[in-house]
């Protein structure tokens, strides 16, 4: 004989009630927590550091947007970090660099093609195939190489004008004007000792780096390019043919200005 408690009806009625409890005291705590506006009790200290880290994170964010923020330096040239911000910490860091030849070919340009470290070019055949003079710079190689310049700017000013002890004026400088080859030949050699520019003798406290001789060679044109039609100078544009040719110069000990061609006023 089955017991009362086995019902079926009477199992269903009771699971029920007890749902119905258990739900009717879930919406009696969600009403206390809601008249009583939902908000734990404050803690007075965390309170005070929390709001010492907002200020803090508004402070860095401040700075942040200060010193990132896209500026003018020129007319038409906006750069993002301020170059007085970064130019002296790139010239401190070049002045207490140390030059040193590269005597491993493979090193040169890691994966790139290997070099003729040993062979010197000609240095007037390469400089011949200049175009005529007044032949006008292309448009667009002159806005590629200002925007490159800004890595040469570092040394030698956005003006032009040279960084004491660290890198000599373009401006004003028969070097620009001169022979194409040897602004080549520092690009991928750099430069050391004493250089005479506008009749002085300038002394630099470390050698000029070669900082773009891993560009390709339209890149290096183009700047060098920008700079013989920049700073007072009205130059022929130097060709990538013409880069391709000195890549030979690549690993070798840095020029000095016996090694260059020297140049001849108009």
């Amino acid at each position: 004989m089955s017991s009362q408690n086995d019902n079926p009806l009477i199992r269903f009625v009771a699971f029920w009630w007890a749902l119905g409890v258990f739900s009717l005291f879930a919406v009696i705590l969600l009403a206390l927590k809601l008249l009583g506006g939902g908000k734990a009790e404050s803690n007075p200290l965390e309170e005070a550091a929390a709001a010492k880290r907002y200020e803090a994170a508004a402070k860095v964010k401040s700075a942040q947007a200060a010193n990132l923020a896209y500026k003018e330096v020129e007319a038409g040239k906006v750069v993002q970090v301020p170059p007085h911000d970064v130019f002296p910490i790139i010239g401190k860091e070049l002045v207490a660099s140390k030059g040193v030849a590269v005597k491993d070919p493979a090193q040169i340009i890691p994966g790139g093609p290997a070099v003729n470290t040993s062979a010197d070019a000609d240095f007037g055949a390469i400089d011949k195939m200049s175009p005529p003079a007044g032949t006008a710079p292309d448009e667009a190689a002159m806005a590629a190489g200002k925007a490159m310049f800004t890595v040469c700017a570092a040394c030698h000013g956005m003006d032009g004008k040279g960084t004491p002890m660290v890198g000599p004026p373009l401006a004003g400088s028969e070097w620009v004007d001169g022979p194409v080859s040897n602004l080549i030949r520092i690009q991928f050699r750099g430069l050391t000792g004493p250089i005479h520019v506008g009749g002085q003798e300038l002394t630099f406290a470390a050698p000029m780096m070669p900082v773009i001789a891993a560009m390709d060679d339209a890149t290096i044109a183009n700047v060098l390019t920008y700079v013989r039609n920049s700073f007072g100078h009205s130059a022929g544009p130097v060709l990538p043919d013409q880069v391709k040719a000195l890549r030979s110069e690549t690993g070798k000990p840095p020029l000095t200005e016996a090694d260059l061609i020297k140049p001849t006023k108009p």
